[in-house]
């Protein structure tokens, strides 16, 4: 596991381990499962669906212009975008369940938790702030946790984004999503020593991809012309966030994104 990894999870331990100390897991869960169920992912990546994301900041491209979450989601709704990613994650990308909580009660489309999930007690958590579906980085967990925060998934009735970065971790993955719970998978390209971004790695797994799972394509989406590219080579779906954080007309190139994506799926043999 690279550097930056092992110090977000980690930061993840101590967030667990802080909120459990102010509610219990058992009074958690309780509450959890006793709230409305979830909204569903429906015909999610039948043809080509974004995944737009909310998010303050990030450690790779700093500080992003400042907008109202739940408006900035609205935006991204108008513009057709399937589901709406929010990172909560606090200490380096500035999220918070109370910002998914904002952006819940605005937008009609089911809405993902994105963190660095290590504890079952974070599924729970985000269920309770709202969330429809959750990010899980299959490199920070082993089998057990891994079953395990699937196994809280699925009594939850979230669907979940399971992320890759290499043929490794996508072989991972049909073990890990074989718990009888909705499951897209999700080709990361960005390198987590450097934090830079691999491009090319979407075309490298792409003929690695578990067959009867929805592929995402992540990061690397700067525009149409992205979204195209990575249609082409087959993924049902991409998640956005950079670029839809700082362009002037959210709405516009999410609808440009939605349709760059629908074409290209249209027209490939």
């Amino acid at each position: 596991m690279s550097g930056f990894l092992e110090t977000m999870a980690q930061r993840s331990r101590d967030r667990v381990k802080a909120a459990a100390r102010r509610l219990a897991f058992d009074d958690l869960r309780v509450s959890c499962l006793s709230a409305r169920a979830p909204r569903s992912l429906g015909s999610f990546g039948e043809t080509f669906d974004l995944i737009a994301e909310v998010k303050p900041r990030s450690p790779s491209e700093g500080v992003f212009p400042e907008r109202h979450p739940a408006a900035t989601a609205l935006a991204y709704e108008r513009g057709g975008a399937a589901v709406i990613s929010v990172l909560t994650e606090p200490s380096e990308f500035g999220g918070s369940l109370h910002i998914l909580q904002d952006v819940r009660e605005q937008v009609s489309a089911p809405v993902m938790a994105k963190d660095f999930v290590v504890d079952p007690y974070q599924v729970y958590e985000a269920r309770e702030a709202g969330a429809d579906g959750i990010l899980v980085i299959a490199r920070i967990l082993d089998d057990d946790a891994g079953a395990a925060i699937l196994g809280a998934t699925a009594e939850t009735g979230m669907f979940a984004l399971l992320e890759a970065f290499d043929r490794e971790d996508l072989e991972r993955l049909p073990f890990l999503a074989a718990g009888g719970i909705d499951v897209l998978v999700g080709v990361n390209c960005r390198d987590l020593e450097t934090l830079g971004i691999v491009p090319e790695r979407h075309q490298d797994l792409a003929g690695h991809l578990p067959a009867g799972l929805v592929a995402v394509a992540e990061s690397a989406i700067g525009g149409p012309g992205d979204v195209e590219r990575v249609a082409s080579l087959g993924y049902s779906a991409a998640l956005v966030g950079s670029a839809l954080m700082r362009s002037g007309d959210a709405t516009g190139l999410t609808r440009s994104m939605v349709d760059a994506g629908r074409r290209t799926v249209t027209v490939t043999p």
